[in-house]
């Protein structure tokens, strides 16, 4: 139907219920009659099947309609779901009788709102026709929510026509399928804040495991804090799933609720039901064969009482029929960074493990990031093969957190196994059916598939049990209380599988030939270590895992908690990739990773893209182009994967077998990026183990001719230094105060000497061409100001600067407690004190344009600090400092240092030795003269444009100084001799 055969039909509607509304309003005309009569027609106007009369299988309806069950009030499904072909959910329409009012009753918006921000959709709709209200389901809804309350737009039926571009633009089939609900979802969503469901409840797993902690701590004195820990995740897992089962329909609505009712003690009767449930679904949830401390536990009621109710309609805003999986993992993952300590009198707390608070959080990974992944691999792995021949495939995620990757992998098996038996319908048997009538894939086939071809490891049991967690409820989806019944009752078949075998707690790094030495019981349960080969023998009998994926942790080796040194000696010895000093541990689960494969296996893993490029990535690089395994990588640049993290990342695919070719990828923006990128193939022989850089042609030939005449800034003679490091600023640097005193960086009056201070440079100070310190800071400089800059004795810093000896002195004890010094009060790092006096130009650590520096007369007055970055001297005369200046600052130069460098997010790059000393320098006397002449007008103009106060004055400089700029590039360009063509690259900042 198109637009104006909709509209006509539209009219129809809106006449026949406007004749006949005072009828349609009696209370007598029920909601059933309003969505046959009017609901169900107006959305086959906009070119929905509502109906299902294309006959497909309830797995396959682009509109869901589900019965209602009133239960204690609360609705246990919306009435319809409008969905994407596959599956995938728009949005929520909640019908209602005309009698209702839409527009002022309080509890059916607070209901589709809860319906649609339960499930994650941006909008849904409430209508009884006479009404159609469309409501914002991003923010958290709450019962005592206006019915007004993030609602977007609101017709009535005298609207519909008048209103019709409106309603066929947003909600017509056509126009979903053309993109336009997204346009009109990120249109409204800029205009509000939102507040997602799986941080809401993460919110409410804190609260709730805090609350059982405390509980179970001051109630159970004598469990540890593994025991402890055990039971709160436990308790809660079985709390969570159980719920989830009511409203999915496998267990009566309330069971949970009617545990806390009536009784002596509660938990008594909530332990009734985890034994019920073990007969039930015979999952590792409820093992307690192997769980002998669970029926032991100690839990007030009030406390049970508290959490359960949370649970429920209309205090819970979750509506767990439709709380995806996916978005409980989310939550569960970030839960997953905190642990249960117990302190003195035996009281719970709970606090962020070290190794994630060093790893600056937890980096759960994008939903569309697990997808691409599954698809790269799983996808291509199975394609085109039969159920028989995927039963053998093996995958594992190797560091499987809460389950997101071998989630997605499952659910990928589930839905290719189902299309596969859906249009090969003679692959199954009348006796044993792989679908039931809906088109579903029956429980038998669900659990085949979770055995067979899932598996996982973490060292944290409790992040196993809630990947078991999410597997089993994602084995669970679509299970009824009655499908349940006939299996227990024709089979004697319980519902889920036992995951023990497949998903297990260990160390994936360190094997069990580390407890070859001496070790206490402590360190033992610490470290975990796991054998691979004896864990999953069946996988090793085929050679190996078929794919392995997943987000690896990222954590560097300085930050580690590390319980011994051993752990380090052994990671020097198991792996190459850690022969340096300084690595990151996702760069040791790739090289084991990779000797999982069998022969013909594949990886997929999101890890930062540092690698590419940094010295401690050499030893990687170096075994992944040796064994020429690099099919793909996905690099996503300085785009932020994460959210609220700084990790600059790729997707990098291996293929176990020797490859010719490695596809790059660039995908800057993100998951548009992955949908439309550009790809660049390249010989495997381009890599190798130094650092990678992925250029195209055009890039390629530049570079070429900028390197083929030139000598890299490093084999010019020079002498390159980093800048200081005194291990601690709050003592070395002070401020200048109002009366000419000092205070240090903890905030104390300090009284030393002015003879001995320097003026610090730090990055900040960075100006293009010159730099601008801030005046009120002061660095004590406790050395020689000659050419040498040897460190004062300890004696001539008594005697001399007394009041800056005794200074020190007080801090002492916390000057002895840095990594590296030599003498107690000089600097960790010194660092070439006496070449940064004599140097002509600085560099600064972090910049997003040339903001190369030349250094003042009277440089000698300042020092150079770590954080502020290099200092260049030239000893020789014959090579002019202003002359290699003025090319640093060139468009063409930043160009190429943006190639080589790590690029940060807003377009900073990191300028350290190894990628600005690369730059290439062409000494040419033709265009000394003229590039010193420039550098001396551009410095001057620098200078006098800082100074000004006036706007028409600053833009006067502004124009000034990009014409001079013009002039230099133009003298860089043809220096160089480059091509129009390729300056118009180097110009469009590509």
């Amino acid at each position: 139907m198109d637009k104006n055969k909709a509209k006509e039909a539209a009219a129809v509607l809106v006449d026949r219920f406007g004749e006949q509304i005072d009828s349609y309003k009696s209370g007598h005309y029920n909601e059933a009659q309003t969505r046959l009569d009017f609901i169900n027609p107006l959305f086959k106007a906009l070119g929905w099947d509502v109906d299902n009369q294309a006959g497909y299988a309830e797995a396959y309806r682009e509109v869901i309609y589900e019965d209602k069950i009133k239960i204690a009030g609360a609705t246990k499904a919306p009435d319809y779901s409008f969905r994407l072909p596959g599956g995938k959910r728009l949005f929520f329409v909640e019908a209602k009788k005309p009698s209702v009012s839409v527009k002022d009753e309080i509890q059916p918006a607070y209901q589709v709102r809860r319906y649609g921000w339960s499930a994650k959709l941006p909008i849904s709709i409430i209508s009884d026709f006479e009404e159609f209200a469309v409501y914002d389901c991003t923010t958290k809804p709450s019962p005592s929510d206006k019915a007004a309350n993030a609602r977007i737009n609101y017709l009535t039926f005298t609207d519909y026509i008048a209103e019709f571009d409106f309603l066929w633009d947003t909600f017509s089939k056509e126009s979903v399928l053309k993109g336009s609900f997204d346009k009109f979802v990120v249109g409204e969503s800029k205009k509000r804040g939102t507040s997602s469901v799986d941080k809401e409840f993460l919110t409410s797993l804190d609260n709730w495991r805090t609350v059982l902690a405390v509980n179970i701590a001051k109630n159970n004195p004598a469990l540890n804090e593994f025991e402890l820990n055990f039971a709160v995740q436990q308790t809660l897992d079985r709390i969570i799933f159980l719920r989830i089962a009511e409203d999915r329909r496998v267990e009566p609505y309330g069971t949970l609720q009617s545990a806390v009712k009536s009784g002596e003690l509660y938990y008594k009767n909530l332990f009734s039901l985890f034994r019920r449930a073990d007969e039930k679904y015979n999952s590792g949830l409820f093992d307690f064969k192997l769980d002998k401390l669970s029926d032991k536990l100690v839990i007030e009621n009030k406390t049970l009482k508290s959490i359960i109710n949370e649970l429920y309609y209309p205090v819970s805003p979750y509506e767990f029929s439709v709380l995806s999986v996916e978005i409980l993992g989310s939550a569960y993952e970030q839960f997953l960074g905190k642990t249960i300590r117990i302190s003195g009198a035996h009281r719970a707390k709970i606090e962020e493990k070290p190794e994630v608070r060093k790893a600056g959080g937890v980096y759960y990974t994008p939903q569309y990031i697990v997808d691409y992944i599954v698809k790269n691999t799983v996808g291509k792995l199975i394609e085109g093969k039969t159920p028989a021949e995927i039963e053998k495939i093996k995958i594992v995620d190797p560091a499987c957190g809460s389950g997101s990757f071998l989630l997605g992998a499952y659910d990928y098996l589930l839905s290719y196994h189902r299309e596969y038996y859906n249009s090969h319908p003679a692959a199954g048997s009348k006796k044993d059916n792989p679908l039931n009538p809906d088109g579903f894939l029956t429980s038998a086939v669900k659990k085949r598939i979770l055995i067979n071809n899932i598996f996982g490891v973490d060292i944290d049991a409790n992040a196993v049990e809630v990947t078991k967690l999410s597997l089993l409820l994602k084995c669970l989806e679509g299970e009824t209380e009655a499908s349940i019944s006939t299996q227990l009752s024709l089979w004697n078949d319980r519902v889920l599988p036992t995951l023990d075998d497949n998903i297990k707690s260990g160390n994936s790094l360190i094997d069990t030939d580390f407890y070859d030495q001496q070790l206490d019981f402590g360190e033992i349960h610490k470290i975990k270590a796991f054998n691979w080969q004896k864990s999953f023998p069946s996988v090793f009998a085929q050679g190996g895992f078929d794919a392995v994926i997943g987000n690896p942790p990222y954590v560097k080796i300085q930050n580690m908690n590390l319980q011994s040194t051993e752990i380090i000696k052994y990671y020097q010895k198991t792996f190459q990739t850690a022969a340096s000093k300084n690595y990151d541990l996702y760069v040791l689960f790739i090289e084991k990773s990779s000797a999982l494969l069998n022969p013909s296996g594949v990886l997929g893993f999101i890890v930062p893209n540092k690698f590419f490029v940094t010295d401690y990535g050499v030893h990687l690089r170096k075994l992944l182009s040796r064994k020429r395994i690099v099919s793909q990588i996905n690099d996503f640049n300085d785009f932020q994967v994460f959210e609220n993290a700084s990790v600059y990342t790729c997707l990098l695919f291996l293929e176990n077998k020797q490859l010719t070719d490695v596809t790059y990828i660039s995908s800057k923006n993100g998951e548009n990026g992955l949908k439309s990128s550009l790809n660049s193939t390249f010989s495997i022989n381009a890599l190798g183990e130094e650092p990678w850089h992925f250029f195209d042609r055009g890039e390629n030939n530049i570079i070429s001719k900028l390197v083929l005449a030139s000598k890299a800034l490093i084999d010019l003679p020079c002498s390159i230094s980093r800048g200081i490091s005194t291990g601690n600023d709050k003592i070395y640097i002070v401020t200048i105060n109002s009366d000419d005193g000092y205070t240090n960086g903890f905030m104390e009056k300090v009284d030393i000497e002015p003879d001995l201070l320097k003026i610090p440079v730090f990055a900040t100070d960075f100006n293009r061409f010159y730099f601008n310190v801030n005046s009120n800071y002061r660095l004590i400089y406790p050395y020689n100001s000659d050419e040498e800059s040897e460190i004062l004795s300890e004696q001539t810093l008594k005697n001399d600067y007394p009041k800056t000896y005794r200074y020190l002195q007080t801090k002492k004890v916390i000057l002895n407690q840095r990594k590296q010094f030599s003498s107690w009060y000089g600097y960790s790092a010194p660092r070439n004190l006496w070449l940064h006096s004599k140097a002509e130009i600085l560099i600064p650590l972090l910049a997003n344009r040339g903001m190369f520096s030349k250094t003042p007369v009277h440089f000698k007055n300042y020092t150079l600090m770590a954080s502020g970055g290099f200092s260049i001297h030239f000893p020789q005369s014959e090579i002019d400092s202003k002359y290699v200046l003025g090319l640093l600052n060139s468009k063409l130069l930043f160009w190429y240092l943006n190639k080589i460098s790590n690029v940060f997010r807003g377009g900073w790059i990191t300028c350290t030795k190894q990628y600005f000393g690369r730059l290439p320098i062409i000494i040419s006397l033709k265009y000394k003269t003229e590039v010193c002449s420039l550098v001396d007008r551009l410095t001057e103009l620098y200078l006098s444009l800082s100074n000004c106060k006036l706007k028409n004055e600053k833009e006067h400089y502004l124009t000034t100084i990009n014409h001079f700029e013009q002039n230099m590039d133009e003298i860089v360009y043809e220096m160089y001799g480059l091509s129009s063509d390729e300056i118009k690259l180097i110009e469009s900042g590509e």
